[in-house]
């Protein structure tokens, strides 16, 4: 026998869904997975988290599980997964480390010219108010300005009650959110320490592969979520050098004098809230926008121009050739994902919305090679599988209608 008949892939056949699963099975389990999500609410989001670290991790622990020397000693499971969460942590402290003195410098350089911005703004808001003056137009914009800080303190004194019950609540939700963190950490630990038999348990409820990596459901979910996350990783890195770079260039040319200043800052501000959907864009210009305003209205002008050009570029250019080629998901697709998770769980359900989307396609694109849905008003299902077997069409095998 030759290599090539030795080492073909397996036939496999496709999995047959009979109408009546189609017509009565597939929707109420839709409702009853929908009904379980909404009742469940923070439960299924904790898992859903958990899940996608886990997803993104267990690559890592596997190649720490390699075998080692030539003896081919493998590391324990748990060994792995205790040095991927170190090694994590210590990743996040290094790079933490060597930012944190350029960005504290820039950060306090920033609070000590506050009360000098603060000056410019109140001279510019005169410069307003008398050439508002001069035209005869009665509005008290300076009144207004100096002002604002006086009524906000009153504000705060007369609603003192109001604010220690929202100092309770933040208590409250910052103990929760705790607790979530933690739980969200040990699950998704005890995911990857039992991830191969919950693959088993994956590829046994799915229908059969044909063997090879490539048509391995587990795998493809698995490989669908880290290209996520390393294209929103590439995406934040470009968005926020080029943030950085914009506002260097605008505080070097003289459009931005404080610009050259906080590059770094802002730059690294920028590339964070990147990974915010929707408002994320938004917070991360807001720090620039206020600066500028601080300093001239018309620099504000200019610095919102040049964010707004970025965004552009981000929608246009950046996003579609980054996610095009990690997500590979209609936009349209993309989109109804994260309005679909804000809508149930806020921020946190739009941020794993994406690479749960991710997981849906590859789900998608399995179920499409390995099930057939039975027609309506043809042949059944056993007939479709023997004649799959035979190679013999359904039609021949029953005769010609009478």
């Amino acid at each position: 026998m030759s290599d090539s008949t030795s080492t073909s892939a397996p036939t496999v056949h496709p999995v047959v869904v009979p109408r009546w699963i189609q017509l009565v099975a597939v929707p109420t389990a839709l409702f009853v997975l929908y009904a379980l999500a909404r009742a469940a609410d923070t439960a299924v989001l904790i898992f859903l988290v958990a899940s996608v670290i886990a997803l993104i991790l267990n690559p890592v622990v596997k190649r720490f599980e390699r075998p080692l020397g030539a003896r081919g000693l493998r590391v324990p499971r748990g060994i792995a997964v205790a040095a991927v969460y170190v090694g994590f942590v210590a990743l996040l402290a290094g790079a933490g480390a060597l930012l944190a003195n350029p960005v504290v410098d820039q950060v306090q350089s920033l609070q000590r010219d506050v009360p000098g911005l603060i000056d410019s703004a109140n001279a510019s808001l005169e410069d307003v108010q008398r050439w508002l003056d001069d035209q005869g137009v009665d509005v008290e914009l300076k009144a207004q300005g100096e002002t604002a800080l006086e009524t906000l303190q009153r504000n705060v004194l007369n609603q003192s009650g109001d604010l220690v019950d929202f100092g309770q609540d933040l208590l409250t939700r910052l103990v929760e959110t705790g607790f979530g963190l933690i739980l969200v950490v040990v699950i998704s630990i005890y995911m990857l320490l039992y991830a191969e038999r919950i693959g088993r348990v994956v590829r046994a409820v799915m229908p059969q592969g044909d063997g090879t990596p490539a048509d391995d459901f587990a795998l493809r979910a698995q490989r669908a979520v880290f290209s996520y996350v390393r294209g929103q990783a590439l995406f934040s890195l470009i968005m926020g050098t080029s943030a950085g770079m914009a506002m260097w260039v605008l505080g070097r040319t003289g459009v931005f004098p404080d610009g050259d200043d906080y590059a770094l800052f802002f730059g690294i501000f920028f590339g964070i809230m990147e990974l915010v959907p929707y408002i994320g864009p938004v917070l991360g210009a807001a720090p620039p926008v206020l600066v500028a305003l601080f300093d001239d209205p018309l620099t504000a002008v200019w610095v919102t121009i040049t964010f707004v050009a970025l965004q552009q570029l981000e929608g246009h250019v950046v996003a579609p050739q980054v996610f095009g080629h990690s997500l590979r998901i209609n936009p349209l697709l993309v989109i109804f994902a994260l309005l679909m998770g804000a809508e149930l769980y806020g921020i946190l359900g739009a941020l794993v919305a994406l690479p749960l989307a991710a997981v849906g396609r590859e789900t998608a694109v399995y179920l499409r090679r390995h099930l057939v849905l039975e027609p309506w008003g043809t042949p059944a299902a056993a007939d479709l599988l023997a004649g799959e077997r035979t190679g013999e069409p359904a039609a021949e095998r029953r005769g010609p209608p009478s």
